[in-house]
């Protein structure tokens, strides 16, 4: 269900991004996702690495690694969210990199609490000026994360 992606997935790639993105931060206008859409198509995908998820031949979630330790990006489908695919994405790159971080709005509580439950740490806090936002930063180790 899990593989890399292909360049020629841009646009289901796109369109899921900004329906999940719009959906998880309601608090930020959807008019500012609709205009970081080029910024997403054009820096952050080409120079990240990217697996997707896809079920009933359709995409169900991606996640993007840029540097080979930041991530990026990582989103569910709504209709898909709560069925694991966030949590299999995690994992698949968790077992590629030994360290990764990654940036996430104070407000999306939901998102705070699912990277804790995967072992990231908050690290620090920074305010985005083009949303006005808070986030935190945040980080995780392979060698300290606890076993099952």
């Amino acid at each position: 269900m899990i593989r890399k992606w292909l360049s020629d997935d841009v646009e289901p790639l796109l369109t899921l991004w900004l329906e999940s993105t719009t959906v998880a931060h309601p608090f930020i206008d959807a008019q500012y996702w609709v205009e970081s859409e080029e910024v997403v198509r054009e820096v952050y995908l080409p120079s990240a690495e990217t697996w997707v998820w896809e079920e009933e031949g359709a995409l169900r979630g991606f996640i993007s690694v840029m540097e080979s330790k930041f991530i990026g990006a990582l989103f569910v489908d709504p209709a898909w969210a709560g069925k694991g695919i966030g949590h299999a994405l995690i994992n698949h790159v968790q077992q590629r990199y030994p360290y990764l971080s990654l940036e996430v709005y104070q407000k999306n509580n939901r998102a705070v609490n699912f990277y804790h439950a995967q072992g990231f740490r908050i690290e620090d806090s920074a305010w985005q000026e083009d949303t006005q936002h808070p986030t935190w930063l945040m980080s995780w180790q392979a060698d300290q994360t606890p076993s099952a």
